[in-house]
């Protein structure tokens, strides 16, 4: 009933940049929270960086400084620009909404993208 569409993902060199775009659809009254999170090969899935409605906004620490993400909340986007581009930034990203789908009752559903690849190499 809710769907995430990502893109963006691709190959790039070490110092380069790339923008993820992520767009929810469905049955959606409103969302609270946005976020990308990645997952290398071999390890845990971590938080990149979330937001909320309203512009507040964290970062994981490996990413501060050269990651941004923001929300077109009239499109049900978020999206993460990415510079400064490391080998240790490979990895699949996937977007998160926290979403209420109906209105007057304020259950919220953590719905999950489908992932799109990065990778980081020379």
């Amino acid at each position: 009933q809710v769907q995430l569409v990502e893109s963006g993902g691709g190959l790039v060199q070490p110092g380069g940049s790339l923008r993820l775009s992520c767009a929810a659809s469905g049955s959606i009254f409103s969302i609270a929270v946005m976020g990308w999170y990645r997952q290398a090969p071999g390890k845990q899935r971590e938080l990149v960086a979330q937001s909320t409605r309203d512009g507040n906004t964290n970062y994981d620490d490996s990413v501060k400084g050269r990651f941004t993400i923001s929300r077109d909340n009239a499109k049900n986007t978020v999206y993460l620009q990415m510079n400064s581009l490391k080998p240790e930034d490979t990895a699949v990203y996937y977007c998160s909404a926290d979403v209420q789908v109906v209105a007057g009752i304020p259950n919220q559903f953590r719905y999950w993208g489908q992932g799109t690849q990065v990778t980081v190499s020379s």
